[in-house]
């Protein structure tokens, strides 16, 4: 595939993703859904996986962003260890791709954790258990952690290709 194709399938994986974590949210899943859409190779079971990521583990915030996790489990489907290898060594390649994503996402956003984004975004942080607190966040935030979602399934699905 070309550069210039990957870079268009690319753009495509960034609207697609965007559009569904703003119509539906849950960023992790909604990078893996269109990683399935677009190059394959991610499972439903995968997808539903990915749900206790969102919002930084458990919508507590205080781990990485879940477009992050979502982009890093797409990574590792593709390029990590099998089960049945697990006495077979590290797999460094996985590695080297999963450690390209997270530099280009702190480079890019200023941080990795789910906090880091939020103080990025709008200044502060907050609870997202609490209804009032979630709903300030939503409107503080417009649309950035959708392009955050959108940009690390752009990245991905032109690391896969």
């Amino acid at each position: 595939m070309s550069n210039e194709d990957k870079a268009g399938l690319g753009e495509q994986a960034y609207e697609k993703a965007v559009q569904y974590e703003l119509d539906y949210g849950c960023c992790p899943q909604c990078v893996l859904a269109t990683v399935q859409e677009t190059v394959g190779i991610i499972d439903d079971s995968t997808i539903k996986a990915s749900h206790g990521l969102s919002g930084g583990g458990g919508l507590m915030a205080q781990g990485a962003c879940g477009a992050l996790t979502g982009g890093l489990m797409a990574l590792s489907a593709k390029y990590g260890r099998d089960r049945d290898k697990l006495d077979k060594g590290r797999c460094i390649n996985n590695f080297k791709k999963t450690k390209e994503l997270v530099e280009r996402f702190q480079q890019e956003f200023g941080g990795i954790t789910c906090e880091d984004l939020q103080k990025q975004f709008t200044g502060r942080t907050y609870d997202m258990w609490n209804a009032a607190e979630y709903q300030a966040f939503s409107d503080a935030r417009g649309k950035q952690c959708a392009h955050a979602t959108g940009t690390v399934t752009k990245w991905v699905v032109e690391m896969m290709k």
